[in-house]
């Protein structure tokens, strides 16, 4: 451990933002001879808390640590910096944060919308007993290695590299598929169809990690857009994308769903704003300390916006950037928000990059709406666990009969909107819930399904040969009612198979029908046609996403008001 270490514990204390100043020769662990009182205390000192101050006291600390601590000699110093420097800043708001260099190698990764390896969703299959038998290639991306390389749904992945991979459960197994890029990845699978090995040897490549997951025509004249993904370098050149991909199949009213999107770049999530908000209208505004923190509002340049009816979905787990992007949107009347209140986090990260391939993100302003909300929730009690587990799945549990709370401001045309709490929905939907128990025994009968499926595609079910998936795969395709239905006869075949090999009670799969025939249509349109395919099949039964369909009318009233507030703004400055 360096001082560089202790001083940068001292200079963040007192948020030195300018400098860090690294010293460069170690630690003494010499004995330190401390100034003590008559009774053999160490005496308190009476000068002002300072960073010298600090810096001496933490130098002393780990000095002591290394010469007495009786688990010295195998103490991780970085995990002890780590969490001495992580504590530090949680101590000042949720959302500062410290990267050592490996974390901020993955940090850097997860903003570039990319990682390396082969590019392919992996899924493992468990026998009766919960043991976990192989994994199993479901679904490969377009253009990348694995499809390249010809893997398809249902191979068995049995050696990569040299190392078994039978038993493994997938996560363990992604960690084999991974690797640096222009690295091989010597793959032995087990076709499905022949029960035949075979050796794909792929080059490693930079996958995709797309914002935005569903872009198509959910309804006639309606497009869908799916942005969980968060915002990440490429995902306004992906919505562009999208959007003329929609607007060449009619699209005339937009449903944007922002659930689950967690944020990520500011900066993407204004282009996305800009696009549908007339210029000289205010997308944002952050306030800070820091040189530059605190800007005049960021406005929309955009002489010719998109002017179709939204409705904006959002969640929970809706956070930061997303947030800003359905404040934005909100405050101008622009899309109608419905769901239910978002999470609540409206601070501004700065990356500062230490000497040592380390990073520090930290907190150096808050950002506001249009109509001068505040996003940020308070977070005063200081408790990460309660602020995070009370701003997401456990947050307001009973939040449809409470009133919005923080200040009150105005949309454009009037209607109220409020401060501290997130992005409170224009019309409140509660997401579908089943009990604790009813989840235990869908989760049990997704094993028997993946199973049952990989014998219906390679035509093994007799008198469902119909069902088989002998073509290669089919991407970027818009699903129809005829592909692949679960008709009766599909689904009494499940049951059996579910009951003799899996005994799994007939009654309790009777009562699951229709998520047994979700489930089962998923895994066949995955095979055929890929995971962004398969993921319209569950966007049938969202009740949510559903319900916000219906409330396209009201959108398209709230954008004609919205028209008409700017028409008048416009002439009142004509006059002025």
């Amino acid at each position: 451990m360096k001082q560089s270490s202790t001083r940068l514990f001292a200079l963040l204390l007192v948020l030195s933002l300018s400098s860090f100043g690294f010293a460069q020769s170690p630690i003494s662990t010499a004995k330190t001879q401390p100034e003590r009182a008559a009774d053999g205390s160490k005496k308190a000192g009476s000068k002002p808390v300072t960073a010298d101050v600090i810096n001496s006291d933490i130098k002393e600390a780990l000095a002591v640590i290394q010469s007495n601590y009786v688990g010295a000699k195998t103490l991780d110093y970085n995990e002890v910096f780590k969490s001495s420097i992580d504590s530090m800043l949680h101590s000042l708001d949720p959302h500062s944060n410290y990267f050592d260099a490996k974390e901020f190698e993955q940090f850097k990764t997860d903003q570039s919308s990319r990682y390396f390896g082969i590019g392919a969703t992996i899924g493992d299959l468990s026998s009766p007993d919960g043991k976990v038998l192989a994994t199993y290639i479901k679904a490969t991306f377009e253009g990348a290695p694995a499809h390249r390389g010809g893997l398809r749904y249902g191979d068995k992945i049995v050696e990569v590299n040299g190392t078994s991979m039978l038993g493994k459960p997938f996560s363990e197994v992604r960690t084999f598929l991974r690797g640096p890029q222009g690295t091989s990845a010597k793959i032995v699978v087990e076709r499905l169809a022949t029960g035949k090995r075979e050796t794909v040897d792929i080059v490693r490549d930079a996958v995709p990690q797309p914002s935005i997951s569903e872009a198509y025509m959910i309804r006639p004249g309606i497009g869908y857009i799916n942005m969980n993904g968060g915002f990440n370098q490429t995902t306004y050149n992906e919505f562009v994308q999208a959007m003329r991909q929609l607007t060449a199949a009619g699209m005339q009213q937009l449903v944007i769903d922002l659930r689950n999107n967690g944020g990520g770049l500011v900066s993407q999530a204004y282009r996305v704003a800009n696009a549908f908000l007339s210029e000289g209208q205010v997308i944002f505004s952050q306030k800070g300390r820091m040189e530059g923190a605190t800007d005049p509002p960021y406005r929309s340049v955009n002489r010719t916006p998109n002017r179709s009816p939204i409705v904006m979905l959002v969640n929970r787990n809706t956070a930061s950037a997303s947030e800003i992007l359905a404040g934005a949107l909100q405050d101008h009347d622009r899309a109608l928000i419905v769901g239910e209140d978002t999470f609540g986090k409206g601070l501004v990260q700065n990356p500062f990059q230490l000497e040592y391939g380390s990073m520090l993100l930290l907190t150096i302003a808050k950002y506001e709406t249009p109509a001068g909300r505040l996003i940020q929730r308070d977070y005063s009690n200081g408790e990460l666990y309660n602020y995070y587990t009370e701003g997401g799945s456990l947050r307001d549990k009973n939040q449809e009969a409470a009133k919005p709370k923080g200040s009150e401001s105005k949309t454009d045309t009037g209607r109220s909107v409020y401060s501290g709490g997130g992005i409170n929905p224009d019309v409140p939907i509660k997401p579908q819930t089943i009990t604790n128990e009813r989840a235990r025994v869908q989760a049990k009968i997704a094993v028997p399904a993946f199973a049952y499926t990989l014998d219906l595609v390679v035509g093994k079910v007799k008198g469902l040969e119909n069902y088989k998936v002998d073509k290669p795969i089919t991407f970027d395709y818009d699903i129809k009612p005829t592909d692949y239905p679960i008709s009766d006869a599909v689904f009494a075949s499940f049951k059996e198979f579910a009951v003799e090999k899996y005994k799994i009670p007939a009654a309790q799969i009777d009562r699951e029908k229709e998520f047994v025939e979700r489930i089962l249509r998923t895994e066949l349109v995955t095979a055929a046609f890929g995971t962004q395919t398969s993921s319209q099949v569950f966007n049938e039964y969202d009740t949510q996403l559903l319900k916000a369909i219906e409330l396209l009318p009201q959108a398209k009233q709230l954008a004609m008001q919205s028209e008409r507030a700017k028409t008048v703004t416009r002439q009142k400055n004509t006059v002025n």
